[in-house]
């Protein structure tokens, strides 16, 4: 996707800086340190805005609260229905949201930074201007931090901004919000389809365990309540699925057996949660052969099956069908069946109702929810039938399963697709390419002529100055460079065509 050199007529480029309303202090961060700690939380008085709040281009409706009082001596903190927030910590930055009618006063927190835009500028046109791809690809390359990536402040500022007349912004907007209200009735029923896909998954898997799968093809016999088993299944612990070696049933390596300085890109596969829960285990991350052989006991072979210990809940489970053995890391449980268990039946069973059940009600923790591998060895069990019986039921069921997961793939296709068409109207939008042009319109330069006329005259310009900044950068901030093009994975536009999906629901 290309971006013009040149802005369109009438355009003229601005920093974020540059956009803010005439009065002191219209762009800040909230408090740090001691001026605001988690003892000045409260049931109920002014609400505080955090990063949880700032959604991507939406306000998500997360509550805290601190007393009155201790909002009046953080006043200038204070956010106000219809101002802008912008998130300054996290993996996606800038990102933005419009703060509606809370009914409530509120502060921001730190990292959350609030900015009161110029009545002259339309508040929606740059919130898409900032989580458009071009301003997300030019603060990528100001990013700092790994484990908490961090835009600065003073970043943000200088996030340079094409700005249209203001007739085309509002122009803008209609255009996008005209796409995106389409955009979003497609992805909410993909949502929804997701949602029924995992429900009949679940119901394919309590049928599966309880053996209720078999009522269609044996004599039923025995209780038919909905959690009770069928004659023919019983309840197995996990030792009971092995030989009784205690190396059969092991979890991940903790701390410094396995490091992140460890990992390699090519070599023996490590296996994480994330595989396990999606049932895909095509690595990105590997282990040498040598540290392979160091971590021997917590190696995966074809056969073995897998349970994650830690979510919310833990107890995913998924058979390991691969070629090529791998290593697991923390948080994993391999299981190692005998021969006479088939590990695609044992999978299935675990991620039924009935022993989900029982794996949350062995689970501990609050922040991070895990199931110890004690508590997994002694506290669960899982519904079993014969070795005849589980081949049959497998049968059964494992075409249904096929098909629902095939669902799910297509479906996340179509999240994907629909996420990289937004990012496509959102480039398209700012590069001047959507709606339509007028000459007739008052240029941009105009306008921020009579913006930066007005904020001098209210004296919201000195806030903008810092005896740490030299001379070349204060240029930057009123005459920023153009961003780098945005990310190539955004279909065309002039050439993007409705996916066909092949959505086949199972029989």
């Amino acid at each position: 996707m290309s971006i013009p050199s040149e802005l369109p007529e009438g355009w003229a480029w601005a920093a974020l800086d540059d956009l803010q309303a005439a009065e002191v202090g219209a762009l800040t961060d909230g408090p740090f340190g001691s001026n605001l700690k988690s003892s000045h939380y409260t049931e109920s008085g002014a609400r505080v805005i955090r990063l949880q709040n700032i959604g991507d281009g939406e306000y998500v409706d997360e509550k805290a609260f601190i007393s009155l009082d201790h909002f009046e001596q953080l006043r200038k903190h204070e956010v106000c229905v219809g101002d802008l927030v912008i998130a300054s910590l996290g993996n996606e930055l800038p990102r933005a949201c419009i703060i509606p009618d809370i009914k409530e006063s509120a502060i921001v927190k730190a990292d959350c930074i609030r900015m009161r835009v110029h009545p002259e500028i339309d508040t929606r046109w740059l919130l898409y201007a900032l989580i458009a791809p071009q301003s997300r690809a030019y603060a990528a390359e100001r990013i700092r931090g790994v484990g908490r990536p961090r835009l600065g402040l003073n970043e943000i500022r200088r996030i340079p901004i094409p700005v249209p007349p203001v007739e085309e912004q509002r122009r803008i907007v209609a255009a996008l919000e005209e796409q995106f209200s389409r955009l979003d009735a497609a992805v909410t029923s993909v949502q929804t389809a997701k949602k029924e896909t995992v429900r009949l998954l679940q119901s394919i898997y309590d049928d599966a365990a309880s053996g209720r799968v078999a009522d269609g093809w044996r004599d039923v016999s025995g209780s038919a309540e909905k959690e009770k088993l069928r004659n023919g299944w019983m309840w197995r612990t996990p030792s009971d699925l092995t030989d009784g070696a205690k190396d059969k049933i092991v979890i991940g390596p903790f701390g410094s057996n396995l490091k992140v300085s460890d990992y390699e890109d090519s070599g023996v596969p490590l296996v994480f949660v994330r595989n396990i829960r999606s049932g895909d285990f095509k690595s990105t991350k590997y282990v040498s052969q040598r540290k392979a052989e160091e971590l021997k006991s917590h190696s995966v072979v074809s056969g073995d099956l897998l349970i994650t210990k830690m979510g919310d809940p833990p107890g995913d489970a998924a058979a390991y069908r691969e070629a090529e053995d791998g290593v697991i890391t923390a948080d994993c449980i391999r299981l190692r069946p005998s021969p006479c268990w088939n590990v695609d039946y044992l999978a299935v069973a675990v991620n039924s109702t009935l022993v989900r059940r029982q794996i949350e009600a062995a689970t501990r923790g609050v922040a991070q929810r895990k199931v110890s591998l004690a508590r997994f060895r002694e506290e669960v069990k899982i519904p079993v039938p014969s070795q005849t019986l589980q081949a049959r039921v497998m049968e059964e069921v494992g075409d249904r399963v096929s098909k629902v997961r095939r669902l799910q793939e297509a479906l996340t296709r179509a999240e994907k697709w629909a996420a990289a068409l937004r990012r496509s109207l959102l480039a398209e939008a700012f590069a001047g390419r959507l709606a339509s042009q007028d000459p007739a319109d008052e240029p941009a330069e105009a306008l921020l002529t009579r913006i930066r006329v007005e904020r001098e005259a209210a004296g919201a310009t000195k806030s903008r100055r810092s005896p740490r900044r030299t001379p070349s950068q204060r240029m930057r901030t009123s005459t920023p460079d153009a961003p780098p093009p945005p990310p190539t994975d955004a279909p065309n536009l002039s050439s993007a065509t409705q996916p066909t999906l092949d959505l086949e629901m199972p029989a």
